[in-house]
This record gives C-alpha cells, sequence and structure tokens, in this order.
C-alpha cells in the first residue's frame, strides 16, 4: 500500500497501530446473479488516512446507575471495542462536583442558577452510600475504563467559573479541574472544559452578576471562554505534569454557523488557539424534535465533514492554527416514530462513524450508553428503564452496528471511486494482514446489486459478509445479522459473536445484494488471484475515459489532487465560468497531471478541461 497520511487528527493517532485480521466461520451462498446497480472501485494503493482508535466511542451519564456492576453490559462494551468513553454526562458536566459527597454542598455556589426556576441541585462524584445505586459515582466509570479497556475523555466543571460566587470563581473551578487530573492519574488521555458552554440550556451560560465578585458579564462570550481556558489548561497540565503525565485538553466549538453566536468559534481560537490541543463540537443532525423521515435521517451525515470545516474556517480568521477536531457527541434529534432506538438510527451511527474517518475527526463519540424509554425517543445505545418487554441494559440496533463496524474497519481507509446507484455508500479499508474490508450501506428503499472491484490487489479464495436488516418497518426495533434475530420485540441476536459469516468463492467478480435500508460488512481474502476491473452497470453506458477523472478534494480549499487521466490528454486549462483562463499546463502524457496543484483560487465554481487528441474532457471545481 502507498505511505499513510494523516490528515488532521494530530495526536489522537498516537495510538495508531496496525491491525489483523483472521477470515471468519462461515456458511457458503451462492453469488447473486442480478443485474449490478451500483460500482465501487476501492484503489488498494491509494492510502487515505490512518484510522484513529477513538472514531467508535460513546458517552457515559450518571443517571443510569452504576453501569460497572452489570456483568453483561461490560462484556458488551468490551465487544465493541469502543477505543473512549466520555463522561460524566454531558450538561450534567458543568454542574458536577467530582469531589464531593451529597451532604457537602459548596458555599460559594447560587441557590436558584440564574434564568432558571427551580433549586440548583448539583451532582456530586463521592458516593457515601452503597445502597445509592440510582446514580454513578466516579470511581464507578473508573470502573468501566479498567473492565472494558477504553480511554477516558472528560469534561470539567466550567459553569462553576461563571456561578461561583466566591473572590475568584475562575482561578477555583481550575483548581477543582487540576485536582481531578490528578485524581485521575492518567487513567484519562483526554480532557474538555465545560459542555456546550455556548447554549441557554448549560449552567454558566448566564450568570446573576450581583453575585459574581470577578466582573465576569451576565451572559458568555466567544473571548471570556477562551480566557478562561488558559487558566484551566494552565492548571490542568501543571497538575499533569506533576505527575509525569501527557493530558490533551479541548475547547467547546459550534458546529455550524448561529447568528446568536456568530463568531463564537473566531473568538474562541483567537483567546484559547495556541493553548487548546483539540476542537469540540457536537451534532444532533436531523431538526430538533421533528418526526424527520427516514430519508431525513440517512441523508444528513453529510454534515459531517462540515462541522469540521465551519470551524477551520473560523480559526483561519482568527489566525489561530488547524488543531485536531473531535465529534465529542452525536446523535439525531427526529422523535415520534421510535426513530432513536431502530435499526435506522444504527444505519446512521455507521454513516457518521465512516464520514468522521473520512474528514479526518479524531475522535466520534455517540450519545449515550443508556438514557431512558421515553416512549421510544431515548439515545441510549442500551435499554434502560421502562422499556417494554426489554431488560436492563440489552443492547438496541445501533450497538449491533456499531459492533460490526469496528469488527470490520481496517487500520487505514482506502480512496474509491463510484458508479451508479449513489444510495450505496461504502467506506473501503484495509487491513495490516492483507485483507481489504468494506462497509456498505443502501439507503434505498430497494435492493440493490453492487459489484466490488479492487484495484492493484491480489485476490484470495473468498470474500465474506454481514448484512444488518430490520423488520420491514422504517424504524425498526430489531435488527437481524445474516437473517438472526432475536424472538422479542426490539434488538437484535445474543450470539452476535459467533454469527458464521456469508461466504462466496471469489470468481471473475464481486457481487453484493444490498437489501433496503441496510448495512453490509464485506470482508475480502488476499492471494494471488488478478481480477479484471468491471465498472459496467445495467442501464448506463460503458464507462468513459473522463469517469476515471478525480478532482480531490472537491470542493476544496487549498491544494487539491488530479489522479486518473487518460493518456491521450496532453493539457490542462482552468477557467472561471465567465470563461476566463486563469491556469494553462501542457504535458507530453497524461500521468503527467497526476499530481498535486497549489492554485490560489478565490472561492467560486471553476471549469477544468481537459484535451488532447480528438478529445476534450470537462469536470468541474469548487473552491470554498
Amino acid at each position: 500500500m502507498a505511505g499513510v497520511l494523516g490528515q488532521d487528527q494530530g495526536f489522537f493517532l498516537n495510538e495508531w497501530r496496525p491491525a489483523v485480521f483472521s477470515s471468519p466461520p462461515y456458511t457458503d451462498k451462492d453469488q447473486t446473479t442480478e443485474p449490478v446497480k451500483a460500482s465501487l472501485k476501492v484503489l488498494f494503493h491509494d492510502t487515505l488516512t490512518c484510522v484513529p482508535a477513538y472514531l467508535f466511542g460513546d458517552n457515559a451519564n450518571l443517571w443510569t446507575g452504576c453501569m460497572s456492576d452489570d456483568t453483561l453490559l461490560m462484556k458488551h462494551i468490551r465487544d465493541r471495542r469502543m477505543g473512549v468513553l466520555r463522561g460524566p454526562a454531558g450538561s450534567v458536566s458543568d454542574e458536577f462536583f467530582w469531589n464531593r459527597v451529597t451532604d457537602d454542598r459548596p458555599v460559594d455556589i447560587p441557590d436558584t442558577l440564574a434564568g432558571r426556576d427551580k433549586p440548583f441541585q448539583p451532582w456530586y462524584g463521592i458516593r457515601p452510600n452503597s445502597w445509592e445505586s440510582w446514580t454513578m459515582h466516579i470511581d464507578s466509570f473508573y470502573r468501566i475504563l479498567y473492565q472494558t479497556n477504553v480511554t477516558g475523555m472528560l469534561t470539567v466543571n466550567y459553569g462553576y467559573a461563571r456561578y461561583g460566587t466566591g473572590p475568584a470563581p475562575v482561578a477555583t473551578a481550575a483548581h477543582m479541574a487540576a485536582d481531578w487530573v490528578r485524581y485521575d492519574n492518567g487513567r484519562t488521555k483526554f480532557w474538555e472544559i465545560g459542555n456546550e458552554v455556548y447554549g441557554n440550556w448549560e449552567a454558566g451560560y448566564r450568570i446573576d452578576t450581583e453575585l459574581n465578585q470577578d466582573g465576569q458579564p451576565e451572559y458568555i462570550n466567544g473571548t471570556l471562554y477562551g480566557q478562561h481556558c488558559r487558566v484551566f489548561i494552565d492548571s490542568m497540565k501543571m497538575a499533569a505534569a506533576e505527575l509525569g503525565l501527557d493530558i490533551r485538553i479541548g475547547v467547546v466549538m459550534l458546529d455550524a454557523y448561529s447568528w446568536e453566536n456568530s463568531t463564537w468559534n473566531r473568538d474562541v481560537a483567537a483567546s484559547a488557539g495556541d493553548k487548546a490541543d483539540f476542537y469540540v463540537v457536537h451534532s444532533y443532525f436531523t431538526p430538533w424534535n421533528q418526526n424527520s423521515a427516514i430519508a431525513t435521517i440517512l441523508n444528513s451525515y453529510r454534515r459531517t465533514g462540515k462541522f469540521k470545516e465551519y470551524v477551520y474556517a473560523e480559526v483561519d480568521k482568527a489566525g489561530m492554527p488547524h488543531l485536531p477536531v473531535a465529534l465529542t457527541e452525536y446523535n439525531i434529534f427526529a422523535v415520534g416514530s421510535n426513530q432513536p432506538v431502530s435499526h435506522a438510527n444504527g444505519m446512521h451511527a455507521v454513516l457518521v462513524t465512516g464520514e468522521a474517518m473520512k474528514t479526518g475527526y479524531g475522535a466520534a463519540l455517540r450519545w449515550d450508553l443508556a438514557n431512558g424509554w421515553d416512549n421510544g425517543n431515548d439515545h441510549g445505545m442500551y435499554s434502560y428503564g421502562n422499556e417494554p418487554g426489554v431488560v436492563q441494559y440489552a443492547p438496541r440496533p445501533a450497538f449491533y452496528h456499531l459492533y460490526y463496524q469496528r469488527r470490520f474497519t481496517g487500520d487505514v481507509l482506502l480512496n474509491m471511486t463510484q458508479r451508479g446507484d449513489t444510495n450505496v455508500v461504502a467506506y473501503p479499508t484495509a487491513f495490516s494482514s492483507g485483507q481489504v474490508a468494506v462497509t456498505m450501506v443502501n439507503k434505498a428503499t430497494y435492493d440493490i446489486v453492487t459489484r466490488l472491484n479492487i484495484q492493484d490487489f491480489g485476490f484470495g479464495d473468498r470474500y465474506y459478509t454481514y448484512t444488518l436488516t430490520g423488520d420491514g418497518k422504517d424504524f425498526s426495533r430489531k435488527v437481524f445479522v445474516n437473517d438472526i434475530g432475536n424472538p422479542g420485540v426490539a434488538g437484535g441476536p445474543g450470539n452476535y459473536e459467533s454469527i458464521e459469516a456469508l461466504s462466496s468463492l471469489i470468481g471473475e467478480e464481486i457481487k453484493i445484494k444490498l437489501p433496503r435500508y441496510s448495512t453490509t460488512f464485506i470482508l475480502v481474502e488476499p492471494g494471488n488471484k488478478e481480477l479484471v476491473i468491471n465498472e459496467d452497470i445495467a442501464g448506463i453506458p460503458p464507462l468513459l475515459p473522463a469517469d476515471s477523472i478525480v478532482l480531490s478534494p472537491n470542493p476544496v480549499h487549498g491544494h487539491f489532487q488530479i489522479s486518473g487521466v487518460p493518456t491521450n490528454i496532453n493539457k490542462l486549462t482552468i477557467s472561471d465560468m465567465g470563461g476566463r483562463i486563469l491556469y494553462v499546463y501542457l504535458c507530453r502524457r497524461g500521468e503527467e497531471l497526476e499530481r498535486e496543484y497549489p492554485i490560489p483560487l478565490t472561492p467560486g465554481l471553476y471549469l477544468c478541461v481537459f484535451t488532447g487528441k480528438d478529445t476534450l474532457f470537462t469536470k468541474k471545481l469548487m473552491i470554498y
């Protein structure tokens, strides 16, 4: 394979290791003979990036009990190999006093937070009585990390720096965070300063200025938050240095433009971009509190890369460096039809994870491990509470999707091209042990037969598949793995670890039938067999040479590359949409055009015209 690249993940790749895989037990299955409607060409010698271990993460919370005491749940989490678990509990993090018990309320916090009617009841990290099993104390979180071999990501209480009523609330809150780093003693690699602190739902967004003693404004702003982050970072890193530890600290950014916080990202970067280690974004992808259709959910994954693009565009305006970006909370806002607990949401999780891999995120963490049933609007990956007919901590469909995605994701992401039905979304990876694995999602209402080509790859004897489907409803609460499910009302097969793959012999081609609304994981054995690349598709004209030309990335901000140029092309012309020629490159052979182009173009749409003897092809290039 070609040289492995890192994109923007930075230190999130420090723990990258080569991945090896053994072919699974299998049941023979004849390959489909139906017409091909989509064709993929995986470029085995074109490695895009390494795959961070932290793209398969999850979030814990405090109100679902001491999860570490549940042996079967710990097994499920180990099986997921999710790499990272975030705590203590989303928005509750800004009300969390990790080193106190319930009868030790801080004297320097208000009775009621500004803008709220109910008395302020903080959460506490120490559980003095063993019978208080309703809350997950801080040592229970650490026991989860130990039992499941995952890295911690902790969100410290930034809100205390705002609503604290003492003479130096920022220093006091930063000191509490630093003491947590000491107590943690290296069990957590990644830390965040506050949770969604820009939002009016967060403790500390608004304060009572009459109670504040250090002159802070009533409402938070990006500059103030960034300035406070500098204090937190200094205190926390000093504590880590005392113990000889290397920790990484992230600051909170918006995932998209908001008129209420139009300069938040720019201001945070300007104030703390030279101190922080990474940027944090959250997204729930679909419109708030709407009964979204399945198409809305399954197409929303396309926003994943745009979050990172927005962060970097604002960081550029502040003149600060492009730090790694972590998507530390994601899910969907859709409600009303069991969307969050459905097979479709499992497909969405696979798509977001794949896009996070493809667009260079350092980490991606789904919200959350377990929550409450809420009439099917629960975000938990494991059932909790009063879900009818389901035992506590039973896995929901998203678990099975992410379990198989983790299992069938190699250590590097490969480039690919695609023809035909665009309802097929694919993410190809390779293992250091030689196999190619491809995750394929079919977003369509109908089955799609897809051909898998792999260029510059020696094929072995077999390929293997696991296909995840629902029960026919758009928002099925059940999931089937190779048609194996469970007799209950929800969830998937209990024997997911031992289910045999379906396997076909590799003949002249690899064709896979993707059922409607499904996720399929394919593993291809390496060997010495050569297959002819075939991109013909039923009902679509044969591939023209121009279709092989790829501009990547596109859209682009900065340098872009050209590949796949036919050998009879000898000239490239780039012009704006008005016809004004901006760049001309002449060559003897098309291969000379296959290189990087650092052309300084202003944002807009451009035409790339490739010409040769009796040949002219045009491609559009978008600069943002």
